[in-house]
């Protein structure tokens, strides 16, 4: 095995990061800056469930509440405390973080396609709650975001600011997950995802790591939600409801789960291919649904890992050992 790859991994994604810090200087429009934005929060939230689905093998449709929590926590500690972004950050991730535990448990005794009927069921039922939960969820309506986010001082309500600071959350959540990859932790949860019995055979306790997990996608999903409040700057229930967490399965899967780049590459997708295409909607909704056949009859694993395969394909036509002799297969399952 060459060990010197995950560095290289790591050390590409961070390059790819510092160049698309340089993006607001290349000045571009309010729409595409605010797509950035967008896709950036929702990369943050899939790299918990990356973790999640993706070395665990946990599907879960109700990754949207997750965040949702986050942001109504936020929400809700700035309208009643007066707290800040940098105070109430911590505060949401542990709250979804507690959510996150809750909805594991189930994990423990329904598994497969049962499981991810109970999470869909968790979507829908936060947003019920979060509808009848008067004054203080706000109904129906939401809540809205009055304080700014503000970094050494420095009020970020400019979009290009907003947009560093989603991508410094970024960064910090791609290192973040490349070193529960990368760790002993990381190689417990394959161990799970391959085959739980075998697992629990040698001594691994499954239920303890299981909802680990989900505690670890918590976290990543309530920060999600953090950046989302700030940036829309209103919440509502249908933001959060079982069918965003079907959109965030969809990121996830297209992208690819086991490798780093893959939560990037599916979030960015989903955010600009309409645009680029300009599609309404109901076009984007086609189009997300014929891309995800696709991934799945010809890239199981994803983009990411189709194109490493693809280039490895190439090198090898063309008579060249590829680097590390590695198929995208084995450097899927490290990571």
């Amino acid at each position: 095995m060459n060990t010197s790859s995950p560095v290289r991994s790591l050390a590409g994604a961070l390059v790819l990061f510092a160049l698309l810090a340089l993006v607001p200087w290349l000045g571009p429009s309010n729409r595409l800056l605010s797509l950035a934005i967008t896709a950036g929060i929702n990369v943050v939230a899939l790299y918990g469930l990356a973790v999640l689905f993706g070395q665990t093998g946990i599907l879960s449709m109700g990754h949207a509440a997750l965040v949702g929590v986050g942001a109504y926590a936020a929400a809700i500690l700035a309208r009643d405390a007066g707290m800040g972004f940098w105070a109430v950050l911590p505060l949401a991730a542990i709250a979804a973080a507690l959510v996150a535990t809750v909805v594991g448990f189930p994990s423990l005794r329904v598994s497969g396609h049962h499981f991810v009927i109970l999470t869909f069921a968790f979507g829908q039922l936060l947003t019920i709650i979060l509808t009848n939960g008067g004054e203080f969820t706000g109904r129906a309506t939401g809540l809205d975001m009055q304080l700014p986010v503000t970094l050494f001082g420095f009020d970020l309500d400019p979009l290009p600011r907003l947009y560093l600071v989603v991508l410094g959350f970024v960064t910090l959540s791609a290192v973040a997950s490349w070193a529960i990859i990368h760790s002993s932790y990381g190689r417990t949860l394959r161990a799970i995802r391959e085959n739980e019995k075998l697992a629990a055979s040698l001594g691994i306790n499954v239920g303890r790591h299981k909802i680990g997990a989900f505690v670890v996608s918590g976290v990543f999903a309530g920060l999600s939600g953090v950046l989302l409040a700030y940036f829309l700057r209103h919440i509502s229930p249908s933001q959060f409801a079982a069918f965003p967490s079907i959109y965030l399965a969809l990121m996830v899967m297209i992208g690819g789960a086991r490798l780093l780049l893959g939560p990037l590459a599916g979030g960015v997708l989903v955010a600009f291919l309409p645009e680029m295409l300009a599609l309404d909607p109901v076009e984007s909704r086609i189009l997300y649904g014929v891309c995800l056949i696709a991934v799945i009859l010809l890239l199981p694993n994803g983009l990411i890992a189709g194109a490493i395969d693809g280039w490895r394909w190439l090198v090898g036509r063309r008579g060249v050992s590829p680097s590390g002799g590695q198929s995208a297969r084995s450097a899927t399952i490290r990571g």
